[in-house]
């Protein structure tokens, strides 16, 4: 809710009084020519939303956005946010911040939205380079900052700035891609050894293909790490990178599918992943399974991969089609009613992680009672409250005390097209507690080598 203006300099004679009160419709009572009293200043608590509302992960910043717009309103409807120090609510007004896909954008919209705008808190931010590249910024002015993106493990665990203020309400590249690599390894495989009757002592070919950003760098550090420490027989054939923003994948894939991979491991955004799948498949001719991360569970993807997304594969921690059983599922549900009603459409992975975010933060204003910096970082540093949506470890969200990191239960789902509305549709298939069907090979793949 904007300040209203502050009316200063009333001592101009009677004539300028009777002026003023005709002006505004006859409502100032004035007694000889005093001084007006200047009308109280509106308070709001002031959120700024870091996200992508132009180039490359614009899709993706159009989620972060409208979600954190529908938790703000949700809270204002109903009072806003009691400031214990106030004895009042107080109402959010969100401050739009536009990173513009890149590290320059970022750096700018991060310093208008801490210096100009002075706002109490930021949320967002999603790219991994671009969020490290405003880190510094939110370090040198102390403001707590609920990072829903920014995945990299490089990104939470740098020790070159003071992170104290940044929380981190993501998995980190290590989470996503031990649950990916042991998903791989405990169900793809056995499943396709069993089919084409393969020997044990074979190892699973995999291709990695990463975008060249701290984020996939990140990725394939993990999986590299992860294999060798769990002695997994896994071997990676490939390791093939691509510029943020690519969308022709022609060349890379045909140098992959001449390594004979038994599955693609493709750390992307979404949209990358749309046109690597299409042409994997459509124009390079292979017959294999892709596995993508979480980042990618957008309405979006269901609706653009087509055809060729059928039977792929991805780790994830929020679908708007596949909804976890359990103590989330009821407020998945109506989380996704809400997004609908108000913006015709299914809010994302990113567009859930802030909407919590949102709530992540005056939750912690009203433990600290107070909107003061300091305090909301300790009150952040100390929170531990139920999850919402996504499903926390241990059904609780709360920051790890070394990086600031919530932790989260991750799970797996396989697309298959739906003929009811032409698009692919996503099923829990590990882990084994809250799978909806079991894992499926299509009759057309084909494993690397026999």
């Amino acid at each position: 809710m904007p300040y209203h203006d502050t009316v200063t300099d009333m001592k101009q004679g009677i004539s300028y009084c009777i002026l003023v009160s005709i002006l505004i419709m006859g409502t100032l009572l004035f007694s000889g020519c005093t001084e007006q009293s200047a009308p109280e200043t509106t308070e709001t608590i002031k959120i700024g939303v870091v996200a992508s509302m132009s180039g490359p992960a614009s899709t993706t910043g159009k989620d972060i956005w409208q979600s954190a717009e529908l938790a703000a309103n949700e809270i204002n409807a109903d009072g806003g946010v009691l400031v214990k120090e106030l004895n009042k609510k107080i109402p959010i007004t969100l401050v739009q911040g536009d990173d513009e896909s890149t590290r320059e954008g970022g750096i700018k919209a991060v310093s208008k939205l801490i210096t100009q705008d002075n706002v109490d808190l930021l949320v967002g931010g999603y790219s991994s380079a671009v969020v490290s590249a405003h880190q510094s910024i939110v370090a040198d002015n102390k403001v707590p900052y609920i990072i829903s993106g920014g995945s990299s493990t490089a990104v939470s665990h740098r020790d070159d700035i003071d992170t104290s203020y940044m929380f981190f309400h993501r998995p980190n590249t290590d989470d996503s891609a031990k649950a990916s690599v042991i998903f791989i390894n405990e169900v793809v495989r056995p499943e396709i050894y069993k089919k084409f009757n393969l020997p044990e002592d074979r190892p699973l070919r995999v291709a990695l293909i990463f975008q060249d950003s701290p984020f996939g760098k990140g990725q394939q550090e993990a999986v590299l790490h992860l294999i060798k420490e769990m002695d997994l027989p896994i071997e990676i054939v490939a390791e093939e990178t691509f510029k943020m923003g690519e969308s022709d994948f022609r060349t890379t894939l045909t140098s992959v599918k001449s390594k004979k991979p038994d599955l693609i491991y493709a750390v992307t955004f979404l949209n990358e992943l749309i046109p690597l799948t299409q042409q994997a498949k459509r124009d390079v001719g292979m017959n294999t399974l892709i596995l993508s991360i979480e980042n990618n569970d957008d309405p979006d993807y269901y609706t653009g991969v087509g055809e060729y997304g059928d039977y792929t594969l991805m780790e994830s921690r929020f679908s708007p089609y596949a909804i976890p059983k359990g103590s989330t599922s009821e407020m998945t549900k109506q989380f996704l009613d809400n997004f609908k009603q108000k913006y015709g459409g299914f809010a994302g992975m990113m567009g859930a992680a802030t909407y919590e975010s949102i709530y992540i933060a005056t939750k912690a204003i009203e433990e600290a009672g107070t909107t003061e910096k300091g305090a909301v970082q300790k009150t952040l540093s100390d929170l531990t409250t139920d999850h919402m949506m996504e499903v926390m470890k241990d059904g609780k969200i709360t920051f790890s005390p070394d990086y600031h990191e919530s932790s989260f239960d991750l799970y797996v789902e396989q697309m298959k097209i739906d003929p009811a509305v032409g698009e692919i549709r996503p099923s829990i298939v590990w882990p084994e507690s809250i799978k909806e069907k079991g894992f499926e090979i299509p009759d057309w793949y084909q494993p690397g080598s026999t």
